[in-house]
């Protein structure tokens, strides 16, 4: 009878220790508003300003953006092959269209930003004339061509990166591209070449205008823009991709509002007027 009643006893003690288990494991679970973080590939370009955009936005949504920076067309490269990015802010169009192009993305993809093209040198250097912003380019090829002295020319890789693009043409239109090869240093995105262009044994270097406005090395560099008409335009693209979260989608749209018009302004690149629809 002892053995019962303590059987009894502690089948009745059952249920309220379930309860109590279950209700730890229901605790445990994640919210439902925001389960995931958004994700977005972002060009180099945009490594400057995407920070305050990120802070503007996650202070009105409540969502968190995980940001990955590199060149556009290894970004291309990488949705083809599955990569879990839910928004592509692209350094070009011909990157997000491609993905349009393919059904990868989520209808039409919009105009964020209009970038520029700069001659970046370190500080103490002369800086090339206004309207020869590539004089030193000039310079160190003929030094190379006289005794060999290699001054390096930076840039970053034209085959996946649009700023590479438009520094093969703007050296192409100056006469100087082929003659350059030999002091040419490729960076693997626009950001690498930068560091680069500032590097000891570099002249300088072909980067976003992006990269030079905001640095926070300003006063160890010196720059000229380099004409527009000098190089293609360099219409920055966003895509939303297959499967984004809504919270994606409000990232998309705040992307495209005048205060991030406004925010971008700030770190060296127009924006469309009017902004598409």
């Amino acid at each position: 009878m002892r053995i019962t009643a303590v059987s009894q006893v502690r089948c009745s003690r059952i249920p309220s220790i379930l309860a109590g288990i279950l209700a730890m494991g229901l605790s445990l679970l994640p919210v439902a508003s925001h389960a995931q973080d958004i994700s977005v590939a972002a060009a180099s370009s945009l490594r400057f300003a995407m920070p305050e955009l990120i802070q503007r936005f996650e202070s009105q949504q409540g969502v968190e953006v995980r940001t990955t920076y590199g060149a556009s067309g290894n970004f291309q490269r990488q949705i083809e092959q599955g990569a879990p990015f839910e928004v592509f802010l692209s350094a070009d169009e011909e990157r997000a269209r491609a993905l349009e192009d393919k059904g990868l993305t989520e209808g039409e993809g919009r105009t964020y930003a209009l970038g520029r093209l700069v001659w970046l040198q370190r500080a103490g250097q002369p800086l090339p004339p206004a309207d020869t912003p590539l004089e030193a380019v000039h310079q160190a090829v003929e030094r190379y061509e006289a005794d060999g002295t290699k001054a390096r020319i930076a840039l970053a890789n034209p085959l996946h990166a649009p700023y590479g693009v438009a520094a093969q043409q703007a050296l192409e239109h100056a006469g100087l591209w082929q003659r350059s090869r030999p002091l040419q240093v490729v960076g693997e995105n626009v950001a690498q070449a930068v560091q680069f262009s500032l590097s000891a044994e570099a002249a300088g270097g072909l980067v976003a205008y992006s990269l030079v406005v905001a640095s926070p090395e300003q006063d160890k560099q010196g720059y000229r823009l380099i004409p527009s008409d000098w190089h293609s335009p360099l219409v920055q693209r966003m895509v939303l991709l297959q499967g984004a979260s809504e919270d994606a989608h409000a990232f998309y749209e705040f992307m495209s509002s005048p205060e991030a018009a406004e925010l971008l302004s700030r770190y060296g690149f127009s924006t469309p007027n009017p902004p598409e629809e």
